[in-house]
């Protein structure tokens, strides 16, 4: 999960030492969106929102597909597919939110400790990115 690596090009450069010349190299990750033409970056709300569940979930920078499609063009990558599996997963916030929504789960939640509870918490920032795209 490239969301998890600090630096994305570090992460594609290993991505293609270890691959078989020839070979297929798929990732599967959570990015941000693609930025419009004319636009220098995400908004100021954008990244205070993604900072917050990166803070969350104790994960650095995010970057866009169009990002990793360049890093993967920058290595000399072809046949570039790219799927946007947002509508798919973002069912599965709400999904989680309501199943934990009763007693039991809400005094388990409240004995697990910061750690936990901070990933909860992070579960309503996911689910607020979803709500914008």
């Amino acid at each position: 999960s490239g969301e998890h690596m600090p630096d994305k090009e570090k992460f594609v450069n290993e991505l293609f030492r270890v691959a078989m010349p020839g070979g297929r190299i798929i990732i599967v990750t959570w990015c941000h969106r693609d930025l419009e033409k004319g636009e220098t970056g995400l908004t100021k709300k954008e990244e205070k929102l993604l900072a917050k569940i990166n803070r969350a979930y104790y994960l650095p920078r995010w970057c866009s597909v169009d990002d990793y499609v360049k890093l993967l063009e920058s290595k000399g990558a072809t046949d570039i597919k790219r799927e946007d599996w947002s509508y798919i997963i973002a069912p599965f916030w709400k999904a989680v939110i309501k199943s934990s929504l009763n007693l039991k789960s809400i005094l388990g939640l409240a004995k697990s400790g910061f750690s936990t509870q901070r990933g909860a918490y992070a579960m309503f920032l996911m689910l607020r990115g979803f709500n914008k795209a």
